[in-house]
């Protein structure tokens, strides 16, 4: 697939300009790259950080959607009985049960995702400690053979 914008369509490429080049972790800048993303905007950094915390948001937003279903409940207390023969009962039971199955959806993916980029951030870790030490191994094995 081309990342080019004269390959899209006219209406495209007046929307998305021209695309930014990418550069991975300060490889090629003048004097070798610091493997740790460097200090330019462009870098395409290595890092488990953005994944952890992206991993707390989703727990986060998972505790909030299990509160807000717990206050629902409560706010729906004796509603029933207290409005019995109304027909708006029907119709406020009936919204109710759908935001509650909606909300409980929502909680339930944020868990699923939260386990899912707390697996990547462990992941990218162990990949950026692994790469750490082959370079240390490296520098150590290059110093000593000068």
């Amino acid at each position: 697939m081309s990342t080019r914008t004269t390959d899209l369509p006219a209406r495209w490429q007046e929307l998305f300009g021209e695309p930014a080049a990418m550069r991975l972790a300060s490889a090629d800048a003048p004097g070798g790259g610091n493997g740790g993303g460097g200090s330019g905007g462009e870098d395409l950094a290595h890092s488990g950080g953005p994944w952890s915390k992206a991993a707390v948001a989703a727990g986060e937003l998972r505790i909030t959607t299990a509160e807000g279903l717990g206050r629902m409940a409560a706010a729906h207390e004796g509603v029933e009985a207290g409005t019995a023969g109304l027909s708006a009962t029907a119709a406020l039971a009936a919204v109710r049960a759908s935001w509650e199955k909606r909300v409980a959806a929502v909680r339930d993916e944020c868990g699923s995702v939260q386990s899912a980029l707390r697996n990547v951030a462990r992941e990218i870790g162990e990949i950026d400690e692994n790469n750490r030490l082959r370079f240390s191994y490296l520098v150590t094995h290059r110093d000593a053979s000068k």
